[in-house]
């Protein structure tokens, strides 16, 4: 469990940087390619041992998920891939209102799996980028460039891939992550 919880510090203390009042002194005081590949270190490590954490974590269970209720967490997900895709494209109307659509993908797809794990390594995990989306989400609300102009065909393709990939990490899931959520055939 240890690895786990030193992969989440690593990965999701640097993505706090800002809100902890280190980013810009850090930036300030380091060469920029210096700052930017110790944060890239730093955050895959982060990410590496949160897989090795989570695979080698014991299991140990803090509630029992409603295995009648997993629905709620397949619905959530569509909306969590199209939020992330509309985060990684130019701009789009999704971005203008929602402002920061990766980071309020990554929090439906944390709150998402909580709802359908109770163990304890994925209470650690979920949770823990849940409450980091949510402190992003207030930190970050303003910021969108007003100067670009939405365009309706970034929405499009954001909600037709997003959809796709939903659905095809969903029928997957079982061969990438262990657990199966869909019953197909």
């Amino acid at each position: 469990m240890a690895i786990l919880v030193l992969g989440l510090t690593l990965f999701i203390g640097t993505h706090l940087l800002r809100e902890i009042g280190l980013r810009r002194v850090l930036i300030d005081k380091l060469p920029q390619a210096a700052y930017m590949t110790g944060y890239s270190l730093l955050a895959l490590t982060g990410l590496g041992l949160i897989v090795w954490g989570k695979a080698s974590a014991p299991f140990v269970m803090l509630w029992q998920p409603i295995f009648s209720m997993k629905w709620i967490t397949l619905l959530l997900m569509i909306p969590a891939f199209i939020l992330v895709l509309a985060g990684n494209l130019p701009t789009s109307y999704m971005r203008a209102q929602v402002r920061n659509p990766m980071v309020l993908g990554v929090t439906l797809w944390a709150a998402a799996h909580l709802w359908s794990n109770g163990d304890l390594a994925s209470v650690l995990l979920f949770g823990s980028f849940c409450v980091w989306g949510i402190i992003k989400l207030v930190s970050l609300r303003s910021q969108y460039d007003h100067t670009k102009k939405p365009l309706l065909k970034w929405d499009g393709v954001a909600i037709l891939a997003g959809f796709s990939t939903c659905l095809v990490v969903m029928i997957f899931h079982g061969q990438l992550f262990g657990v199966g959520v869909l019953s197909i055939g």
